[in-house]
């Protein structure tokens, strides 16, 4: 074996960064979302002869990168074309000469049936190549691509917490550009890509982490990137370098069960259960160590009225799932943190509390997950029964917040509490 041989041996895709594809624009829970009429004047339409450029986060950072595009929640097929990535300088503009052109089997673009997705090329990041990975921790990627003709129903991940740009109906090809004079509108949300693949060490470890709207970030702060996720991500970094990385698999609204019937065609908010999302949204991606599995609180709420044993039998399924199809995944619990008198609609009465406390006896004491992360622990106050004070106020939107989503101080507590001794790699 050669020397070039060998050190391709020692290297392997692995995810840096995950959006989840939940259904059909405009179904799902956005929060901070500009007004979209001139962007897409109809939703059934979706995106005509328009680019995108989505900004995006990656964990980990390698000398190649590809990129998964998705109408997995289309109704007609989807032609891609002028595909470009390059590093983020600040709203859609690119740092100067960082825009890489990127191909579809040696070719300039894919067109996707409904229900498909398909993953490029490899496609060089040279900007990598040479520089200390702690200098490139927290930048962006602008992910920029054509949609040619009508898109129909668009696939999306609704609640980005992140601007992402557009440019008007009709404006073609823009993704060579780096400037940000042809992208004159914004999204707080991600459409049609939904991973993105790093070429790194072989001994690297990923986490994915799992979950609703808690996960997903509702509460933290629009551009912020302090989600619990992004939190822990950090401390990961300062222990361990690149040698482990954390993506997000969150979707607001989600279930762990939950919604009986789902399509796109009569879609819901949080899109199918976690359970039938797993092929996707986790067992899909590349690299994948460890999943931290936080879910359940959409289950007990008056939209889904789930029974705590249907509940646990689909974390029994789900685990189960993964093992199989991922040897040697370690899948870690964490239990839900309180609800009780949120604001929020169909959350925050005493039946869902109960049932939440039993699901989380039953992630503490049934065996089934690896180890437990205990988030109750610290964002419960424990004479009211309800979320900490100091974690209620919204941190996004401003406001008094709901009692259901922990703004940027409760995720850093929730990060902060998790052991790093159970991810290290």
């Amino acid at each position: 074996m050669g020397h070039e041989d060998a050190a391709a041996d020692a290297r392997k895709w692995v995810t840096g960064w995950t959006g989840s594809a939940q259904g059909p624009y405009p179904a799902g829970s956005p929060l901070a979302q500009p007004d979209l009429r001139f962007a897409f004047p109809s939703p059934a339409q979706g995106a005509r002869d328009q680019s995108f450029r989505l900004i995006v986060r990656p964990d980990l950072w390698g000398p190649r990168a590809r990129l998964r595009l998705s109408n997995a929640f289309g109704t007609q097929p989807v032609r891609f074309a002028g595909v470009h990535v390059g590093l983020q300088l600040g709203g859609a503009t690119l740092v100067a000469g960082s825009n890489r052109r990127v191909t579809f089997k040696g070719t300039d673009g894919v067109t996707l049936p409904p229900g498909e997705s398909a993953w490029s090329d490899p496609v060089p990041l040279p900007f990598v190549d040479g520089l200390p990975p702690a200098l490139l921790e927290g930048r962006k990627l602008a992910v920029s691509f054509h949609v040619e003709g009508d898109s129909g129903p668009m696939t999306w991940h609704a609640k980005a917490l992140q601007m992402s740009y557009l440019t008007p109906p009709g404006a073609g090809a823009q993704g060579a550009r780096e400037d940000e004079l042809a992208f004159p509108f914004t999204s707080a949300s991600w459409y049609f890509l939904d991973a993105v693949d790093m070429w790194m060490e072989a001994g690297t470890r990923l986490i994915v982490a799992l979950g609703d709207s808690i996960t997903d970030g509702s509460g933290s702060t629009l551009n912020g990137d302090d989600r619990w996720p992004d939190v822990l991500s950090r401390r990961l970094h300062a222990a361990f370098g690149q040698r482990v990385g954390i993506v997000n698999a969150g979707i607001g609204s989600n279930q762990v069960v939950g919604p009986a019937s789902w399509s796109p065609w009569s879609p819901t908010a949080g899109g199918a259960s976690a359970v039938e999302r797993l092929e996707r949204d986790v067992i899909g991606l590349s690299g994948v160590s460890t999943v931290i599995w936080l879910e359940g609180t959409n289950d007990f709420s008056r939209n889904g009225n789930a029974s705590v044993e249907a509940v646990t039998a689909g974390f029994c399924e789900g685990v189960r799932r993964l093992r199989a199809a991922l040897p040697g995944v370690r899948v870690l619990g964490a239990t839900l943190v309180p609800a009780l008198g949120s604001t929020a609609a169909a959350h925050g009465h005493r039946e869902q509390d109960d049932k939440r406390r039993a699901l989380n006896d039953f992630i503490r004491g049934a065996g089934l997950f690896d180890a437990v992360l205990d988030f109750e622990a610290v964002t419960l106050d424990e004479a009211s029964g309800r979320m900490k004070e100091a974690f209620v106020p919204d941190g996004t939107v401003g406001g008094p917040g709901d009692g259901l989503h922990p703004n940027r101080a409760g995720y850093v507590a929730m990060a902060g509490s998790i052991d790093l001794g159970l991810l290290a790699p």
